[in-house]
């Protein structure tokens, strides 16, 4: 299993829940639209930033890793 690709996933991920919950608070009170809970909409947008930033610890750290191989390999 590829760390980065699983992270990847999880960016995009987040990023898709973020915009969501970004969406939804834009179009609240718009005649026509559901209802909008802007407390759910903003603890998603806080999971979905948590997440995000998760995700790119993975990437950093997985980076990282490979940064110290090769400094290994050229040893």
């Amino acid at each position: 299993m590829d760390p980065i690709s699983t992270a990847r996933y999880g960016l995009m991920a987040a990023s898709r829940r973020f915009e969501a919950s970004a969406v939804n608070i834009a179009t609240m009170g718009v005649e026509g639209e559901p209802e909008v809970d802007l407390a759910k909409e903003t603890v998603g947008m806080i999971e979905a930033k948590t997440a995000f930033s998760a995700n790119l610890s993975v990437i950093r750290f997985a980076q990282d890793m490979w940064d110290s191989l090769l400094q290994l390999q050229s040893r």
